[in-house]
């Protein structure tokens, strides 16, 4: 080993192996399509609680697969050191809606196809699973639904409350009932022929009828 021998290094060898170039607009256009990935998920999104972090992950997951599999690409050592360390990593965040995974999934593949030079398949590819998302999710062939919740003195205010829903609504159908003395309480899953919501008055007003209450309902359904 001589002097000049002293100096030489291989990390410093890789530092020219992706342009400059190369870099910025990989990362460029992984943002643009993560960003399109973000605007689809904010408009598609039908959820409770909407989280705005996990939007920016979507973003930020698109930019690191890109950079990840840029680096992997350029080196055949790095790519096996590399599956080795992620084989290792583990996730506890819990998943609380199941779409959310497709989207997870779609920043991902976005950011290794665009990483492998597959620029037009990224795009085009991310287009069209945007679309078809955009479509399907925001497609309501269906009424929303209500819950009913009816407390009632006796049977007969029971029939009376029942009749008087089938007649304002487009669809009744009773969930569950709870019978205690002299309280009879109704959960029934209904569907407005519009948007007026001024029949629960009147079906608080009959007599033998308690309480009513009405509730919007955003779960899974059939029918």
């Amino acid at each position: 080993m001589n002097f000049s021998d002293i100096f030489k290094s291989s990390f410093l060898e890789n530092v020219a192996s992706i342009s400059l170039l190369d870099m910025i607009l990989a990362l460029a256009l992984s943002f643009a399509i993560g960003f399109f990935i973000f605007f689809v998920y904010k408009k598609t999104y039908a959820g409770v609680m909407y989280s705005s972090s996990f939007g920016v992950t979507l973003v930020a997951l698109t930019m690191v697969s890109t950079f990840v599999i840029l680096a992997v690409t350029s080196n055949v050592v790095l790519s096996l050191g590399m599956v080795g360390a992620l084989s290792i990593v583990r996730f506890r965040t819990a998943i609380k809606e199941p779409l959310d995974i497709a989207f997870l999934f779609w920043a991902i593949a976005a950011g290794i196809v665009l990483a492998a030079g597959m620029i037009p398949l990224a795009m085009f590819g991310s287009l069209a699973i945007g679309g078809v998302l955009y479509f399907f999710i925001n497609r309501k062939a269906y009424v929303n639904p209500y819950i009913v919740v009816i407390r009632c003195e006796d049977q007969n205010a029971e029939a009376n409350a029942m009749d008087f829903l089938a007649e304002q609504t487009e669809r009744c159908v009773v969930k569950s009932k709870t019978v205690q003395k002299g309280s009879i309480e109704i959960n029934a899953e209904i569907r407005l022929k519009d948007q007026n919501t001024g029949f629960i008055n009147t079906l608080t007003d009959m007599n033998g009828v308690t309480s009513a209450v009405l509730v919007s309902y955003n779960g899974d359904y059939m029918g």
